[in-house]
């Protein structure tokens, strides 16, 4: 096998420390935060519904807990609740112990109840009927749950406009960065989003006569955007 010369080695060698050398180093960058916040009325409320009934035994709890449930259910369809509005979140079975005191200092556990809870969430389409619903259910056994918050079905105009707003304060942010470093702004190098969302506190619903109609109040919610944002600076 031939032999390079010593030259031509040593050539081959610092080609690539050479090659290496002439890559430029990567521009300065600047990276900053935008914000931006969009307000929408709410068209749509999420009630969760709680039915508990309580019996000697599993079985009748259960069955004082399904005549109850159906009743709110046929309620909600009545009222215009579509179908796909009404869906079971949970059911729980658990028994309920009374306990005493022993003269030792120990407690005695006995077996009192079952208890039964039966969870419907309801999607209320018609928000001005949100509060004529939740009287409706509570007048026919619900008693436990009643939280509310409101929603929107199609969102994406508000965080749209917010994410807008979110990307020309982070560039605003870095123009001002860069003016006062004596610096231009250069092109975006990487981009990315958080996006948020929030609305009036839930609203707790509580036993009310029948005859009491629950005040509702939805309010807007807001949809925010973060952005982070990355530039290079010439």
């Amino acid at each position: 096998m031939p032999r390079l010369p010593a030259f031509a080695l040593a050539a081959a060698l610092a080609a690539p420390v050479a090659t290496a050398a002439a890559e430029p180093p990567p521009p300065p960058r600047v990276v900053v935060t935008g914000e931006g916040q969009a307000a929408l009325a709410p068209d749509m409320a999420l009630l969760s519904l709680s039915v508990m009934r309580e019996a000697p035994t599993a079985r009748e709890a259960l069955d004082a807990n399904n005549a109850a449930m159906a009743s709110v259910i046929a309620a909600m369809k009545a009222s215009g609740v579509e179908d796909r509005d009404l869906q079971t979140a949970g059911i729980q079975i658990s028994p309920r112990y009374d306990y005493t005191n022993r003269p030792d200092g120990t407690q005695e556990a006995r077996l009192a109840a079952y208890q039964v809870t039966n969870t419907l969430s309801v999607r209320v389409r018609d928000l001005a009927r949100t509060g004529e619903i939740i009287d409706k259910a509570v007048t026919l056994g619900v008693n436990q749950g009643g939280g509310v918050t409101f929603a929107n079905d199609d969102p994406s105009a508000a965080l749209t406009e917010a994410r807008k707003k979110a990307v020309a304060d982070a560039i605003a942010k870095a123009r001002t960065l860069a003016e006062a470093a004596g610096v231009s702004l250069g092109r975006v190098v990487e981009i990315s989003e958080q996006s948020y969302v929030s609305g009036p506190e839930p609203f707790l619903a509580k036993a009310l006569p029948a005859d009491a109609a629950v005040p509702v109040e939805a309010g807007e919610n807001s949809y925010r955007v973060q952005v982070n944002m990355s530039f290079e600076l010439k």
